[in-house]
């Protein structure tokens, strides 16, 4: 990979995650932080999204970097990274189980 196919992966990954930080506010914690992190694991999603989506769309290649893959690989990665780390967060949170309380045993009827 050469530096210009480095630029193009950012460039999707800070389009994506953008739109998904500000735009949906979809994070855990908002900041530039979070919104940094995201496009670090975008990228990596991006990287891998011809690998896993295939090279299709050859008119939409650029520097030998398939676009419309690599948005996929980078949406889908930073969706899961989101979900599994608020899953990871709400499930420590979650209350200890109520114990059952047993039904009233039913009254028989006298006759």
């Amino acid at each position: 990979m050469d530096f210009m196919s480095f630029l193009i992966l950012l460039i999707i990954s800070v389009v994506v995650c953008g739109i998904l930080h500000f735009g949906f506010k979809y994070y855990i914690v908002p900041g530039l932080w979070s919104f940094l992190s995201k496009v670090v694991i975008g990228w990596v999603g991006a990287r891998l999204g011809a690998p896993v989506f295939g090279e299709w769309w050859e008119g939409a290649a650029v520097e030998g970097v398939y676009i419309v893959p690599a948005a996929l690989g980078c949406l889908l990665l930073v969706i899961f990274a989101v979900d599994f780390v608020q899953t990871i967060k709400d499930g420590k949170k979650a209350p200890a189980k109520a114990k059952r309380k047993k039904a009233p045993a039913k009254r028989k009827r006298k006759r």
